[in-house]
């Protein structure tokens, strides 16, 4: 039962009469099949000062918080090169000196999150700066474009990685959704776990991935072994219909090629993951990322620009690069296949993400308090499952086609960058620290260069797929506005920040329903003896013939022999529910008292689950028709049974006897 009768330590419980230290967080013997399966998956609870264990290093912050970054290194620059190549092959040298503009803002924005950690330091990165210094509205414009990129991030990186993987095998082709889906669930499962066992496990991958792609880009700087090797697939450059090289498609390239800065942001959304100091650590991390994505960008570009790299069928222009630096042999095929594998992975930045960012929403009365709440391993678990189901419905709406979510990408990150960015300024204007106005004309170039890039994104992809973005993202601040009002009126009338009267008991009355004399009935009267100062039984009796009138007179006999202390109220109906005769009983006692109401239902706790269906069904039909009543108190008073080797059922810890209910 949930009741107690003792006063006692909460940290200490009685047994034979003695006070004994109690750990709430060791799980009850009996838990059951399906509880200990599940701790075998994610692990044991954690005590809070076991927390520690979880919390990252730099190097663990790059596998943890940075394979979004890093692996956009498979996409960024192919970004820029399919636009340009709209103009022809005269003008693929141009990819050079966009990449230097994009690694520039990188630069800038690896500054500006430094400066949020600094400033920030319990996470929330653009959500944190922006409702510091440009407002609610801003914030919340922040936080649901930031929901809407993790979800995307999620399901363009498994996309990315699965179809990687069906290229390679292509008969693995029909099974796109379930290998997605297989993806995403072992990542859920790691992240219920702990972002730290996480990390360390995603941390050989990774490394592999750093340091395989930064070996394939110096031997093409020095001495590429694959120069003139032929190449698989056919050119996708164009000769007809050729556009001119202007500024807009300047822009245009830029901003395609500005999809590989989504991801720099998640290491200042996730600053208390890391282990103390953790602003040091997360700057640390983001210098790290900064250094190893904008040498991989240049690298790869001059590289392209070298080689004459264009799209071609069947063929990305990291698989070109990689082939012709060190031809396609074992070098060639381990690194695609980390490749493939972390741009799997690469989704567990949003995991480690948007939990803390929907925690500080959930704090800040704008998504469900549930959120705010940390699991058995002390994380964010409602924000992974959401953030996982939002993703699982997501690769099965687009079959889990990569091209279908490149639109929609990088919207939400930009739209992030540019109110961060912003923010910024005016802290330093409001704050006004030695050289702030240095710091702020920066920050002011890039809310600037990201404000214009997001600009491009929206014009050039809308009719592709990025107006569900621009749907998406109001939709979620009017969810978190009417979230903050219904809280702020929930408040107002739970009295919230006020002083309350002195509570004042009442008299209670127990009602509890029976259907014959047994051990559980015995169990319940005595445990509403012990709530209340009136106890009534009652029983229904459907009054088809004449049996209804001999069972009533059975059980008024047997409730007479056994003289319980507790009158006993039969109600007659000539109907067959027998709830509506209870609830027509507890209604008529309403209005005759204003005591305490409590219905005390007694249940039966089977030994084994399946058992659980033979019993109970007037708990059921009876808990469903008072759910909804708040002047009443629905309670339950348990009896276990366990199972004797003649099958035969008894309360636990009394002597089976022949006809025991």
């Amino acid at each position: 039962m949930g009741v107690s009768r003792r006063s006692v330590d909460p940290a200490r419980i009685f047994d034979g009469g003695h006070l004994i230290p109690y750990d709430a967080t060791v799980p009850e013997q009996g838990e059951g099949v399906g509880r200990s399966l599940w701790t075998v998956l994610i692990g044991r609870p954690l005590r809070t000062s076991e927390t520690s264990k979880e919390k990252i290093t730099p190097v663990e912050g790059l596998s943890a918080l940075s394979l979004d970054a890093l692996t956009s290194v498979a996409y960024g620059p192919e970004a820029i090169i399919v636009v340009l190549a709209l103009a022809g092959g005269g003008a693929l040298h141009i990819v050079l000196p966009i990449t230097v503009a994009i690694v520039v803002l990188l630069a800038i924005l690896v500054f500006s999150y430094r400066q949020v950690i600094d400033a920030y330091p319990g996470g929330g990165g653009a959500y944190a700066v922006s409702r510091a210094n440009l407002g609610a509205r801003a914030s919340l414009v922040a936080g649901a474009s930031l929901i809407v990129d993790y979800t995307l991030t999620v399901a363009v990186s498994i996309a990315a990685g699965v179809g990687a993987l069906t290229s390679a095998y292509p008969s693995l082709s029909s099974a796109t959704v379930p290998i997605c889906l297989a993806f995403l669930a072992v990542i859920t499962l790691m992240n219920l776990r702990g972002l730290g066992e996480t990390a360390r496990a995603f941390l050989l991958p990774t490394m592999l991935f750093i340091f395989g792609l930064l070996a394939i880009i110096v031997i093409g700087l020095i001495h590429p072994l694959a120069v003139h090797a032929p190449l698989p697939g056919r050119s996708l450059l164009a000769t007809h219909g050729l556009q001119t090289v202007g500024v807009l498609l300047v822009l245009k390239a830029f901003s395609a090629g500005c999809s590989a800065l989504t991801g720099v942001e998640a290491i200042a959304n996730g600053v208390p993951l890391f282990k103390e100091p953790r602003v040091t650590r997360a700057k640390r991390t983001e210098m790290l990322l900064g250094m190893i994505l904008g040498v991989m960008l240049l690298g790869l570009a001059v590289l392209a620009r070298r080689w004459h790299i264009g799209p071609r069928s069947d063929q990305t222009v990291l698989s070109q690069i990689m082939g012709e630096a060190v031809g396609r042999h074992w070098a060639f095929y381990v690194v695609s296949l980390t490749i493939t594998v972390v741009l799997a992975l690469a989704a567990n930045t949003s995991f480690g993400g948007l939990p803390i960012l929907a925690s500080l929403l959930a704090r800040d009365n704008y998504l469900p308090h549930l959120f705010a709440l940390r699991g058995d391993r002390q994380v964010f678990a409602n924000g992974i499952w959401v953030l996982a189901m939002l993703s699982a419905a997501l690769l099965i709406a687009v079959g889990g086609n990569t091209n279908e979510l490149i639109p929609l990408f990088a919207i939400g990150v930009f739209t992030g960058f540019t109110l961060s960015q912003a923010g910024l300024v005016v802290h330093w204007w409001r704050t006004r620290p030695p050289r702030w106005v240095h710091r702020a004309s920066i920050n002011g170039l890039g809310a600037a260069v990201t404000g214009l890039a997001t600009v491009i994104f929206l014009v050039t992809k809308f009719a592709e797929g990025a107006w569900v973005v621009v749907i998406a993202v109001p939709t979620f601040v009017v969810l978190f506005t009417r979230i903050h009002a219904y809280y702020r009126r929930a408040g107002r009338m739970l009295g919230i920040g006020t002083v309350p009267d002195r509570p004042k008991g009442k008299r209670t009355l127990v009602i509890v329903p029976v259907l014959n004399v047994s051990r559980l009935t015995r169990l319940a009267i005595c445990e509403a003896l012990s709530l209340g100062q009136e106890v009534i039984a009652v029983s229904v009796v459907i009054d088809q013939d004449d049996s209804g009138e001999d069972a009533a007179r059975q059980l008024q006999r047997a409730w007479k022999d056994w003289d319980p202390g507790v009158p006993l109220q039969v109600l007659h109906t000539q109907y067959a529910s027998v709830v509506k005769p209870i609830v027509a009983f507890i209604d008529e006692a309403r209005k005759q008292s204003d005591q305490q109401i409590v219905v005390l239902i007694p249940v039966v706790v089977p030994e084994h689950f399946r058992y659980r269906i033979l019993h109970n069904q007037i708990d059921q039909v009876l808990t469903a028709a008072l759910r909804t009543r708040t002047d009443i108190v629905v309670a339950r008073v348990s009896m276990p049974l366990s199972v004797t080797p003649s099958g035969e059922e008894h309360p636990e810890g009394e002597p089976s006897e022949k006809g025991a209910s």
